[in-house]
C-alpha cells in the first residue's frame, strides 16, 4: 500500500479550495422540502462532478406520503437524484453515496457559514453532509488522475431526502446495490474521527386516534376523548422501553381545540430504534397488538401509519472486511480511529440490507450536527480525502 501514497500528495494543497466549495454549498438552504434550494445545490454539484466524466443522469424520486396534524394523507414531491456511473465493465465496482439535503428549514435563523475563533467552520450542513460531498468529489478526482483510473468502476448517488429517511430515493438505492461490490458513504465521522461499525434500525410511526366530540359541560358523557385515548396509548408505548437496545421515543402529539369541547381527533408520532431484525419484529407485533386493543374501546378508532425505513445494519463478515481495509489505509496514513456502533441510521442501512457491505462515515470530522452549533474541522478535509482515495486505489491496484 505504501507505493500508492505517491498518488495522494496533490491533496495536501487542496484544503482551501475544498473549504471554499463547502461554504458555497452550505450558504444555499437545501432543507429537504425546499425544492428550489435543492435544485440550486444540485446544479452546483453537477458542474463540479461533471469534470470526473462518466454517464450522469438525473433520477426522479418518488413523492413522500405524509400525515398532517388533521390525520390527512398527502404526497410531498421531492428533489432529483444525481446518478453517475463510470467504468461499469470494470472487474470490481464501488458505490459512493451521500445526500445534498439538510435539516435546517428556510425559516431557521441558521443559514450562513462563519469561521469561529477556534478555527472551525460553523454552518448548516458543513459536516452533515456537504463537507462529505466535497471529500467524496476530491477522493474521486484523486482516483481519476492516477494511473489506476479505469481499474475499478464507480457509481455515485447523491440523493435529496436522506434527512427524512430517504423515502423518495430508497427504491433507487436498493435497485443499484447489486451493481457494486462495496460502498463508501460520506456521512461525518464520529467525535474523535472514529467510524461507525453497526447502526441501529430506525422507524417512524404515526397513530391517528378518533373519538366523538361533545359539549364538555352539557353532554360530556356522550363524548369520547381522542386525546386521553392517545395519551394512554403513547404511555403504553413508552412503557415498552426497558430493553437496552430498543428505544421508543414519543416525539410529537397534536389534537384538540376549544376547551369546552371533547376532542374527537389526536395524532401522535413515535420514532423507534432497534439493534436487529428480531427486535424490529417484536416492536411491530407490539404496535399491532396495541392498535387492536385500542380499537376495541367504545367510540374510539386508531389507525397506524409508518414503518421501519432503515433496517438495522449489523457488522457481518463482509462488512468486517471493508472495515479492515479502511483500518489498513488509516494505518498507512498514520490516521488513528476505531469502529464503533451508533444508534443513528443512514443510507448505509439500506445498502447493507440490500446486500452491499459499506462503511458510511467517510466524511470529514466535526460535530453538533442538526444544531446551530454544527461545525467542521477544516484540517480534517485533507486526511479524510486521502483515506477515501487510498481505499479506492488499494482496491483498484488488485485488478
Amino acid at each position: 500500500m505504501e507505493d500508492l501514497l505517491q498518488h495522494l500528495t496533490w491533496i495536501d494543497d487542496q484544503q482551501d479550495e475544498m473549504l471554499t466549495a463547502i461554504i458555497e454549498l452550505c450558504n444555499i438552504n437545501s432543507h429537504t422540502i425546499n425544492l428550489t434550494g435543492i435544485a440550486l445545490v444540485k446544479e452546483k454539484l453537477i458542474s463540479q462532478f461533471e469534470s470526473l466524466g462518466g454517464d450522469l443522469e438525473l433520477v426522479d424520486t418518488e413523492p413522500m406520503t405524509s400525515i398532517d396534524d388533521d390525520g390527512l394523507s398527502s404526497n410531498q414531491p421531492l428533489g432529483e437524484i444525481i446518478h453517475i456511473v463510470k467504468y461499469p465493465d470494470a472487474p470490481k465496482k464501488i458505490m459512493l453515496c451521500i445526500h445534498m439535503d439538510t435539516v435546517y428549514s428556510q425559516d431557521d435563523e441558521f443559514q450562513i457559514c462563519q469561521m469561529t475563533d477556534g478555527g472551525q467552520l460553523n454552518g448548516p450542513g458543513v459536516a452533515d453532509a456537504k463537507g462529505g460531498l466535497i471529500v467524496m468529489l476530491y477522493a474521486l478526482k484523486t482516483l481519476e488522475q492516477s494511473p489506476l483510473a479505469g481499474k475499478i468502476g464507480w457509481e455515485v448517488i447523491i440523493n435529496p431526502d436522506e434527512e427524512i429517511g430517504s423515502p423518495g430515493s430508497e427504491s433507487f438505492i436498493r435497485s443499484r446495490a447489486s451493481f457494486c461490490d462495496f460502498g463508501l458513504l460520506f456521512e461525518p465521522a464520529l467525535p474523535g474521527g472514529h467510524m461507525v461499525s453497526d447502526r441501529k434500525g430506525s422507524g417512524n410511526f404515526t397513530f391517528i386516534v378518533r373519538g366523538k366530540s361533545a359539549h364538555s359541560g352539557r353532554d360530556f358523557a356522550a363524548g369520547r376523548n381522542a386525546i386521553t385515548a392517545l395519551a394512554r396509548l403513547l404511555n403504553e408505548i413508552d412503557n415498552l422501553n426497558g430493553e437496552p437496545d430498543v428505544i421508543l421515543n414519543v416525539g410529537r402529539i397534536s389534537g384538540g381545540g376549544a376547551l369546552n369541547m371533547v376532542p374527537d381527533l389526536a395524532v401522535g408520532r413515535v420514532n423507534v430504534r432497534v439493534k436487529d431484525l428480531e427486535e424490529q419484529n417484536g416492536v411491530e407485533i407490539d404496535f399491532e397488538d396495541l392498535v387492536k386493543k385500542y380499537n376495541q374501546l367504545d367510540g374510539i378508532s386508531v389507525e397506524m401509519h409508518g414503518r421501519f425505513t432503515s433496517p438495522p445494519k449489523p457488522t457481518d463478515e463482509d462488512a468486517q472486511r471493508i472495515q479492515q481495509r479502511i483500518t489498513q489505509c488509516g494505518q498507512a496514513l498514520d490516521i488513528s480511529f476505531e469502529f464503533k456502533g451508533t444508534g443513528g441510521a443512514s443510507d448505509g442501512n439500506k445498502f447493507a440490507d440490500a446486500g452491499l457491505p459499506n462503511v458510511d462515515t467517510m466524511g470529514p470530522c466535526g460535530g453538533h450536527i442538526h444544531s446551530s452549533n454544527e461545525f467542521l474541522i477544516p484540517e480534517s478535509l485533507v486526511p479524510r480525502t486521502k483515506l477515501a482515495a487510498l481505499a479506492m486505489l488499494s482496491f483498484a491496484a488488485e485488478n
